[in-house]
């Protein structure tokens, strides 16, 4: 689809709202907690609409609220169609579904196809049932290799460590990408197909507008090969730029989408999908097209540091995929995987290529082992939401960053839960993903920061037995200076990052067009010389939308003349002859 046919459909057609939309991810079990559980419920989003509805988000996208032995923050699914009872009932979800239209909030449901629980049902079918039997072919089970088959398949690490294979008590071996907990679904087999096909309609029939699909890249597989060990699962090269790697990012993943596409289309407006799939820029187009999901993750500005030249490439990147797929593109700088933005930008900014395990080294660390400038990363946040939400496309949000939450480093060992730091050898140093999860701050000033109520209410996962007893503790520990970043406080604060969120998403309604097009504008530059005290070279990321909004970000350690126009917004106070410091955007309507 050309440019001039996107942006025509767009404007043609309410029921792409999301090709524009500003998505509010939810991480429910540290979002708000209304029964005392120390874990936040499905009661709690709801509670919590009126707050989204006045940030101005479009959307919230709510991370995985299904059974779950949280093996990996509920990502491992006992049972794909129901709500886990620590996390409220399906009336509640129905409640939420229903405040959320009221309020023209739309709701995306995480889907996780790739895996199952080890508690699911068909999983334990497929123990019992043994080699050879249909139950057993659900998933991905294989005969070892060596003499008597004690040794795995393959010499696969999985991603949170140890081997990708687990022997059952019979002798097979069965595949599991992610945590022993996690089976990988055979998506060969037809029973799995129709499973989901089901899945799908269920929520969607609950009100559910879309689904973010989790792993969308890993699905198929084609394990009978001889040259499995010369592949990789974790880490570099985990493609085939012909789509022949054994589990990423293969052909045939495609035909999968093509028949949830023909679900989505039963629906009036049809349901959407956005693709976590962490494929090359030039690989995802695929994922979005009309005809499969409609939208791909873009995990550029997640992966890169606040460098302008590597910031920029990640917008052209960005726009071209989108062009090709006929859809817009995803922009992203945090969600529940990766260390807050905040945190990443206070620390020695570092080329793209070594982001990752740099920011590992330094962020995941005890929290004493690197330095942390807040009030610079703060200052670069808040630069780059402005530039993010004046591109077009969506905008993922995760939540805590509208309140400009860093990473929470130096959460005691024994208090940990994501598997990353169990299932790893590091000498203590990979801590996982928890520092980005802690529970939000809603109120200064009390022992959760209003996390949880005063004392325990009958509800999920409390009984009536317990009303009134105190509190269990939130679920991570919340450090006492989450009290400087509680909605309360931040709220009356005219200067607050929570208040930056509420003015940007305020003008993006009112400016945002459905002409998709993005014009570099002539002060759009780099430097050409290392600038400020990192050594990077700076400059400029500039550009005008069609309607004549324009965005521009000062990289550069000189302040920038800006172009002719009235500002509408800067994410910081220009200099005393108006001209944009480093590490600061302004919006401006051109003159």
């Amino acid at each position: 689809m050309s440019n001039e046919a996107n942006e025509r459909h767009i404007a043609d057609d309410p029921s792409l709202w999301w090709k524009q939309a500003v998505v509010y991810q939810v991480y429910p079990r540290s979002f708000k907690d209304t029964t005392g559980s120390g874990l936040g419920d499905i009661a709690g989003v709801a509670q919590q609409i009126p707050y989204l509805k006045r940030l101005g988000v479009d959307a919230i996208w709510l991370s995985p609220f299904y059974p779950s032995q949280l093996a990996d923050g509920g990502y491992d699914v006992d049972d794909y169609r129901n709500v886990d009872p620590k996390l409220g009932t399906m009336d509640d979800f129905d409640h939420l579904t229903k405040t959320a239209h009221a309020a023209g909030i739309k709701i995306v449901v995480d889907i996780v196809p790739n895996h199952s629980s080890n508690q699911h049902k068909w999983f334990k079918a497929a123990l019992a049932a043994g080699p050879g039997s249909p139950e057993r072919d659900r998933y991905i089970f294989r005969d070892g290799k060596g003499p008597n088959g004690d040794e795995p398949p393959t010499n696969w690490i999985a991603s949170f460590g140890g081997s990708a294979w687990t022997r059952v008590p019979d002798g097979q071996w069965y595949l599991h990408m992610f945590t022993v907990e996690q089976p990988d679904w055979n998506w060969k087999n037809p029973d799995v197909r129709a499973d989901f096909i089901k899945t799908l309609h269920f929520w969607l029939d609950h009100g559910a507008d879309g689904f973010r699909v989790d792993v969308a890249h890993g699905l198929a597989k084609d394990l009978d090969r001889d040259d499995l060990d010369d592949f990789k699962i974790i880490g570099g090269e985990m493609h085939c730029a012909d789509g022949t790697h054994p589990l990423y990012d293969r052909n045939e993943v495609h035909d999968i989408y093509r028949e949830w596409r023909k679900v989505f289309n039963e629906y009036d407006p049809p349901a959407f999908a956005v693709a976590e799939a962490w494929v090359p820029p030039e690989h995802q187009y695929r994922y979005a097209s009309p005809e499969e999901l409609g939208q791909v993750f873009n995990f550029e500005f997640a992966k890169k540091d606040w460098i302008r030249n590597d910031m920029h490439l990640a917008i052209e990147e960005g726009i071209a995929a989108a062009e090709r797929s006929g859809s817009t593109s995803t922009w992203v700088m945090s969600n529940h995987d990766i260390p807050r933005h905040v945190s990443r930008y206070g620390l020695p900014q570092v080329p793209a290529a070594a982001h990752h395990q740099l920011a590992k080294d330094w962020l995941l660390r005890n929290g004493t082992s690197y330095h942390e400038d807040r009030e610079l990363g703060t200052k670069r946040a808040r630069a780059a939401i402005l530039m993010e939400l004046a591109l077009p496309g969506s905008a993922y949000i995760y939540q805590g960053e509208e309140l400009g939450l860093p990473e929470v480093a130096d959460i005691p060992w024994d208090e940990l839960e994501d598997p990353t730091a169990f299932n790893r050898v590091r000498d203590q140093i990979e801590k996982g993903r928890d520092g980005c999860r802690v529970p939000l701050p809603w109120k200064a000033g009390t022992p959760t920061f209003g996390f949880s109520p005063a004392t325990k209410h009958e509800g999920a996962g409390v009984d009536a037995s317990q009303a009134g007893d105190p509190c269990e503790k939130p679920h991570l520990p919340q450090p006492q200076w989450f009290a400087d970043y509680a909605v309360d406080r931040e709220d009356t604060d005219s200067g607050s990052m929570l208040n930056l969120y509420r003015k940007a998403l305020g003008l993006r309604h009112e400016w945002m067009t459905a002409d998709t097009t993005l014009t570099w504008l002539d002060c759009d530059r780099s430097s050409g010389k290392p600038d400020g005290a990192e050594g990077h070279t700076g400059g400029t990321i500039a550009f005008r939308r069609a309607n004549g909004w324009a965005s521009v970000t000062n990289f550069g350690a000189e302040p920038a003349e800006l172009p002719a126009g009235d500002i509408l917004l800067v994410s910081g106070p220009l200099t005393d002859d108006g001209r944009l410091p480093q590490d600061t955007t302004a919006w401006i309507a051109l003159g």
